[in-house]
């Protein structure tokens, strides 16, 4: 059974659930990693989620995105996510922001960060049904659309000076 870490505001752990019971409307607050990946030519990557997700299903959402598993560190977490949905590797992170996001189901701690790499994303096509590189200009015109999911939509207007320095 995979259990997430429970945490309080200052990041520090003070629990432990199952990902059911975290997604279920308790809002047990848990960590989450975001990685905004870019190519040489300032392009945004991002993945079309599965319409076998839980939560958001089709939408198009951050390039990688996932849980940090109990008794693992955001920064390990951040590099499994990335090998695991694109098998990206050898990237150098950089850390952007952490915030928290309440959704109608749940409560996350979410760490970003964002890369910038020459090397071709591979999605697993059991998490993601596609991927591509969108331009500022394409992101903003989708917009709310129902394009997104409404985590990409919040991070993207409030981060994206940070995301695009």
């Amino acid at each position: 059974m995979e259990y997430l870490p429970i945490i309080d505001e200052t990041g520090a752990v003070v629990g432990k659930a199952t990902r059911a019971e975290c997604h279920s409307g308790t809002f047990l607050l848990h960590p989450v990693v975001h990685l905004h990946v870019f190519d040489p030519q300032g392009r945004l990557y991002l993945q079309k989620r599965s319409l076998d997700k839980d939560i958001q299903p089709g939408k198009w959402d951050t390039a990688v995105g996932g849980h940090v598993d109990y008794g693992e560190a955001v920064p390990d977490a951040l590099l499994r996510e990335a090998a695991e949905e694109l098998s990206l590797r050898g990237f150098e992170p950089e850390f952007v922001v952490r915030y928290k996001f309440v959704s109608a189901v749940e409560a996350e701690m979410v760490h970003v960060f964002r890369a910038c790499t020459d090397a071709q994303p591979v999605p697993d096509p059991a998490e993601i049904s596609e991927g591509r590189f969108w331009t500022q200009a394409e992101i903003r015109a989708g917009l709310g659309t129902g394009l997104f999911t409404p985590n990409f939509e919040q991070e993207f207007v409030r981060y994206a000076s940070l995301l695009f320095a």
